[in-house]
């Protein structure tokens, strides 16, 4: 899946960090390892947890205000509110309406929908609205990805349990007011096989409240296989990344900086080796803010901006990996 090049533009970002922080010693001293030991194995040294009060909801809202005034636009100016989070606040209606209603939007309306390819949310939502941005469907178009993802894991888990971070991020996006500024092209494939590898099972009709309770209840817990996710992942990375650099026309040479999901620290080291970048090149959030799923490509696009290391005429490739399993990416000139 590729594009014709768009001239569209990521007009204002926004970040909003629950404000309890949890320390990887916490974890060291629940599974009774060495200090170190959690940060070591998942490359997060802090990370948020929501506290009473905080929800997908909130957050999500919170981080658009911040997208919004940095791109100098009022709620009303928006053609559509785009949830991109991998577990919503509920099953219906849709995160994007809850988040719309928060905004003060409710007699708006502006349509608001959900987009849910887990991790690679924000890819997916990018390719799917530059098309309505390139017809001129739309002008301007908010995607928010907001995640509550500690309330999911099971504490007993050391594969998992302090690896994921929760929080929120939000992009807006819009007809280019910079010149160049533009998507060059995107790529994204899905190797279903591998849709066993990393699930929440149950808040689906797959597993029913009104079954087995234990059933359903372990199924409320995230479940994932991280080595074996690794291993395919980094079996299918070489083809996908040349397949992507040709969907968007450009040279590995031609990339500035890279934006990946901040899936592990294990996976980050892995595409900084296969790229061979250096630090300046990547940008990096998962010590700060471990995993936070469909939140952390957004984040790690507002913190390389924030930051310095995203700039006005700078190509940028974005990377990721989804449940599924599915690689995505796309490549912008700022």
């Amino acid at each position: 899946m590729g594009i014709n090049p768009v001239a569209l533009q990521i007009l204002g970002t926004g970040e909003y960090v629950p404000g309890k922080r949890i320390d990887s010693s916490v974890f060291d001293r629940h599974w009774n390892k060495p200090a170190g030991w959690t940060f070591e194995n998942t490359g997060v040294q802090s990370r948020a947890h929501v506290s009473p009060g905080e929800t997908c909801i909130t957050m999500g809202a919170l981080a658009a205000r911040a997208a919004l005034e940095r791109a100098s636009l009022q709620a009303a100016e928006l053609d559509a509110v785009i949830s991109i989070s991998s577990v919503g606040h509920q099953a219906i209606p849709c995160t994007a309406v809850l988040i719309h209603r928060e905004l003060g939007m409710s007699d708006t309306g502006i349509p608001a929908f959900d987009i849910n390819s887990t991790c690679v949310g924000f890819l997916t939502a990018l390719n799917l609205m530059s098309s309505a941005i390139d017809s001129g469907r739309m002008r301007h178009v908010l995607i928010v990805a907001s995640e509550v993802a500690s309330l999911g894991l099971n504490w007993d888990d050391q594969a998992t349990a302090g690896l994921f971070g929760d929080g929120a991020g939000a992009i807006v996006l819009g007809v280019s007011r910079s010149p160049g500024a533009q998507l060059r092209g995107t790529l994204m494939r899905t190797f279903s096989g591998g849709a066993d590898l990393c699930e929440l099972r149950a808040c689906g009709t797959g597993l029913s409240p009104r079954g087995p309770q234990e059933e359903f209840l372990s199924g409320t817990y995230f479940e994932m296989n991280g080595r074996s996710i690794y291993r395919m992942a980094a079996t299918l990375l070489p083809g996908f990344l040349p397949d992507l650099l040709r969907a968007a026309d450009t040279s590995m040479d031609e990339i500035d900086v890279w934006v990946p999901h901040q899936a592990s620290g294990k996976a980050l080291e892995h595409i900084q080796a296969a790229l061979d970048l250096p630090e300046e090149r990547m940008v990096r959030t998962l010590a700060t803010h471990g995993n936070q799923v469909a939140a952390s490509l957004p984040i790690a696009v507002h913190r390389g901006i924030e930051s310095g290391k995203i700039t006005a005429g700078k190509r940028v490739a974005l990377l990721g990996t989804g449940a599924g399993i599915t690689l995505a990416g796309a490549v912008l000139q700022f």
